[in-house]
């Protein structure tokens, strides 16, 4: 149990200084590693993601979250999106559950 209490030491020992500024200096470590390896990361793909959201137009080929293909046929003010997957069927969808902006003539090469 002596990790709960620090130890005194005779004579002006050095080694209880420098371990009281060891701890504050991990904690910026780990601080500056879960910045730079996670949230900066993290923050980089939801502006892409908001940045894709905001390009989408009409007449673009677009992949869902759900798999699904198709070229965008119209998009609302409210956030959401009628996309045709052929001649006939056509869905809306919510502008957040695009994944990707395909390149043009994806739908007639499949």
């Amino acid at each position: 149990m002596d990790f709960f209490i620090s130890k005194a030491y005779a004579n002006g020992d050095m080694a209880a200084n420098a371990d009281q500024f060891g701890f504050p200096i991990l904690l910026v470590v780990f601080g500056l590693f879960f910045y730079f390896m996670i949230l900066r990361p993290q923050q980089k793909r939801a502006k892409a993601h908001r940045d894709l959201m905001s390009s989408i137009a009409k007449g673009d080929e677009v992949l869902t979250n759900g798999g699904l293909i198709g070229r965008v046929v119209k998009v609302n003010e409210n956030g959401y999106v009628a996309i045709a997957l052929n001649d006939t069927t056509e869905v809306i969808i919510k502008r957040d559950f695009i994944t990707a902006v395909l390149p043009k003539g994806t739908i007639k090469s499949l």
